[in-house]
């Protein structure tokens, strides 16, 4: 599998004597401060679906950032892995907040979802060595390396922190990157998949479909100096996989590219609602195209960066909103445990953490989506593979802000499709999700809330 590496930003509040820490007071400095470790699992360990043979040039990593200087820290972080879940998501975010000196609804945690990259998820560990089962992909030991590394990382980096008096917005439209993996027939309903990796030329020949083809940028300034930015892109990552080569793929190249353009300021890339998107329609598997289409991303990050424009802000233009959501299960999730003991190990692999989600459903637990509001920015954080509907969705309800859409929080869930897709077929709405098609109210009425300010 691929190395994924991770980068997280933490912002921390400066405050004055006998100012709470929960409220923002005159005279505070609103400051970003970055992280970046090393996220890459050694050879001989579980990648999501395979043995790990060896790394690849580039490692996986895990990179954030923490804004200080608003109220209590928020940290925002983005792993190269294909998805941490459940009992995972929570002690990742636990370990941030500690760190950062903050709370875990103030942190934001999300995967690229690359496939040949690790998996996280705890609950599904426990639940598989209960029932006497390897937990291949499952086990824990590295992911919890990788906590330990993080809280050491955040909490370093808060001693570089540097001041933020502008963020800078831009977009662009990528080419021939992204295209709707669900093939619709005359009779409305899906007749074929266009994966990453599509072999068949009818099927790339397909129309692009719907997509969401601008990249986001959002970057942090000191004045004239660039000290972190923030890309959104939605596609599924992968140009090729199960090699047993840790690598991040194609937006790990592409962010690689853009650091080196921009040396001085930390890169993290997010990955949109790209639940049903992928590259098949301008990849055919061939080794090549890692770099066409990494070049294709890196080339509309570029002329996003161009056409930047930046806006003063101060800590009183931060805003930070959670909604709580119960997202409704599927029935069938019910016997999912039989399945687990007689299905293949990739079986094993996708539908684990579904089974963990559900017992966790069942004792009141909710995933909470948030928002983090700077001047014209919004910045929202959904879970599972979300279908891009709903990052247009969010779009349109804001047309007077600067929406960016990172999803791939909480993987538990699973695919997250709108309600008319779970009766179209298709692979995407059938045992790959965990939820019904109620869920799209639940969700676009949670997005309304998260954008009502």
């Amino acid at each position: 599998m691929k190395r994924i590496i991770s980068l997280c930003i933490i912002i921390t509040v400066t405050l004055l004597p006998g100012i709470s820490k929960g409220n923002t007071a005159p005279g505070d400095t609103l400051k970003v401060s970055c992280f970046d470790v090393d996220a890459t699992p050694p050879p001989g360990s579980w990648l999501v679906y395979d043995k790990m043979i060896n790394s690849w040039d580039q490692s996986l990593r895990a990179k954030g950032i923490v804004l200080t200087g608003a109220g209590k820290p928020i940290v925002l972080c983005v792993v190269d892995w294909i998805g941490i879940a459940n009992e995972g998501y929570d002690e990742f975010c636990k370990a941030l907040a500690e760190a950062a000196g903050t709370t875990p609804d103030r942190v934001a945690l999300h995967a690229l979802h690359q496939h040949d990259a690790p998996v996280c998820d705890f609950g599904a560990e426990q639940w598989l060595k209960k029932e006497g089962m390897d937990p291949l992909g499952f086990e824990g030991t590295f992911a919890r390396e990788v906590i330990r590394r993080l809280k050491e990382a955040v909490t370093g980096s808060l001693k570089q922190a540097k001041p933020v008096t502008h963020i800078g917005l831009g977009q662009a439209e990528v080419y021939k990157v992204a295209s709707n993996r669900r093939i619709m027939g005359d009779s409305g309903k899906v007749i074929a998949s266009r994966t990453s990796a599509t072999k068949d030329p009818a099927v790339r020949n397909r129309p692009e479909g719907l997509i969401d083809p601008m990249v986001s940028l959002i970057s942090f300034w000191n004045n004239d100096k660039p000290l972190a930015v923030l890309s959104y892109y939605a596609t599924h990552p992968q140009s090729y996989y199960r090699t047993g080569v840790a690598n991040p793929d194609i937006p790990g190249v592409a962010r690689f590219f853009r650091q080196l353009a921009v040396p001085d300021a930390l890169h993290l890339h997010f990955n949109g609602a790209g639940g049903n998107i992928t590259a098949g329609k301008y990849n055919d598997g061939a080794h090549e195209n890692r770099l066409i289409l990494a070049e294709r991303l890196a080339d509309g990050m570029q002329r996003a960066w161009k056409r930047t424009v930046k806006e003063k802000i101060s800590p009183s233009d931060v805003k930070w909103n959670t909604v709580p959501v119960a997202l409704p299960p599927k029935e069938s999730l019910n016997t999912l445990g039989e399945l687990l003991h007689k299905e293949t190990s990739t079986f094993v692999a996708n539908n684990a953490s579904k089974l963990v989600w559900l017992e966790r459903v069942k004792k009141g637990k909710t995933i909470s989506l948030s928002s983090l509001g700077i001047g014209k920015a919004r910045m929202v954080h959904l879970p599972g593979e979300c279908f891009i509907e709903y990052q247009l969705a969010a779009k349109a309800a804001r047309p007077d802000l600067f929406v960016a859409v990172a999803a791939y929080g909480d993987y538990a869930p699973g695919y997250i499709g709108t309600a008319a897709a779970y009766g179209e077929g298709g692979y995407e709405t059938g045992q790959a999700s965990a939820v019904t098609p109620e869920v799209e109210k639940v969700l676009t009425d949670a997005i309304k809330k998260l954008l009502a300010n």
